[in-house]
């Protein structure tokens, strides 16, 4: 799969309701999964609270993926930056998500896709994974499961990884872990017993620790 966007390079896509703002990100050719030639697509936090591709656990998601070398995409919700449209509750952003994911799809057709989100993004993530048949993996950081849809029949079609802080000021930290426990499959709960919503303090652990995990997990699916 030839790479045929600069090494870290803006656009702007087609989406549903105009154009989306999208950040796509190289690989790093020395990453354990550079030969899978994968790539990873990942949700911001809520629009109308700040939310955008430049918050700083989605830009360190890229980081992940980036060096584990597989290709990384940010992009904006409608209404965010230069993203055209208006906020829909969570129900217009899993269209802009799926039109990214067609995008991608368009660019990198033999690609195998992973999926990520942060709050907010997690719920829009995890409610299309279902409509993603070459998906691979699911992060999800902090999900607000008492606010949003997630897993259909407790169950989801790749290995999850979850992220979350005891001292979660916006999300109900026990929830999330009762939550986590009842799921199915292929699940794994990374905790940080005193990391609160944004995870001030915790980027570079979240950085090592989410890239062990998601190598461990995907390793042992192929």
């Amino acid at each position: 799969m030839t790479f045929p966007f600069a090494k870290e390079q803006a656009l702007l896509i087609p989406g549903p309701c105009g154009h989306l703002e999208v950040m796509i990100h190289a690989a790093d050719d020395g990453g354990v999964f550079a030969a899978r030639q994968a790539v990873a697509i990942i949700c911001h936090p809520h629009p109308l609270h700040g939310g955008t591709m430049d918050n700083k656990v989605v830009t360190t998601l890229m980081r992940v993926y980036r060096d584990l070398g597989v290709h990384a995409v940010r992009f904006n919700f409608r209404g965010v930056g230069k993203s055209e449209g208006d906020f829909d509750n969570a129900i217009g952003e899993q269209e802009d998500l799926l039109a990214v994911v067609a995008w991608v799809n368009q660019q990198f057709p033999s690609a195998p896709l992973l999926l990520a989100g942060f709050s907010f993004g997690s719920s829009v993530a995890a409610q299309i994974s279902y409509q993603v048949p070459k998906l691979q993996h699911l992060t999800l950081i902090a999900p607000p499961v008492e606010r949003y849809p997630y897993a259909r029949d407790g169950r989801f079609g790749c290995p999850v990884c979850v992220v979350q802080g005891d001292v979660d000021e916006r999300v109900i930290a026990e929830g999330v872990y009762q939550w986590v426990g009842a799921l199915q499959g292929m699940v794994e709960l990374v905790r940080y017993p005193q990391a609160g919503h944004f995870f001030h303090g915790y980027l570079t652990a979240l950085k090592v620790d989410l890239s062990m995990v998601i190598e461990r997990q995907w390793v042992s699916i192929v």
